[in-house]
């Protein structure tokens, strides 16, 4: 595995890709991070490359989709459905554990849909941060519940601030 790391609104983000994409962005205290140890720090490497650019881009509020080769091997079958799932949630929108169970086809997955979110390696590039409990309440993070927060207000901000520009 090759990484980088890269400072972020949100504070230090490491970047990991494999020889098929993109396999993990994670923050300083992401409660599944395992750490570097045994992998291979390469800032030429053209994935982490152009993900510290589209990141850069999104946190300028100029990128609302990212375009990248993603690694999803890390996951079971079933996690990768998921996260597969979670990459239709639109910026700025949210969407609850239930309603992305039903999305999968499994609607009585609720409580596996939300231990899979929160195994997502790929934060940010696949909304996590999107998914919300039923009640509209902001439920755990692996990234930490304040960026999640703070993901969740910075996308509403500017999905505002970019209808206002269109009407």
């Amino acid at each position: 595995m090759k990484f980088t790391e890269m400072d972020s609104p949100l504070g230090r983000l490491t970047l990991a890709a494999s020889e098929r994409g993109l396999a993990g962005v994670y923050f300083e205290d992401h409660r599944h991070f395992k750490g570097i140890v045994g992998w291979q720090e390469d800032d030429e490497h053209e994935v982490l490359i152009l993900a510290q650019q589209q990141l850069a881009e999104f946190f300028a509020g100029t990128r609302t989709e990212f375009e990248l080769p993603l690694d999803l091997s890390a996951g079971t079958g079933f996690q990768q459905q998921v996260w597969r799932a979670l990459q239709s949630i639109p910026f700025g929108a949210t969407q609850s554990y239930g309603a992305l169970a039903k999305q999968i086809g499994n609607p009585q997955a609720v409580r596996a849909v939300g231990s899979a979110n929160g195994r997502n390696p790929l934060s940010i590039v696949i909304p996590c941060h999107r998914v919300i409990a039923s009640n509209g309440a902001l439920t755990g993070y692996a990234g930490g519940l304040k960026n999640k927060q703070s993901l969740l207000k910075f996308e509403a901000d500017k999905r505002r601030s970019l209808c206002l520009h269109i009407t």
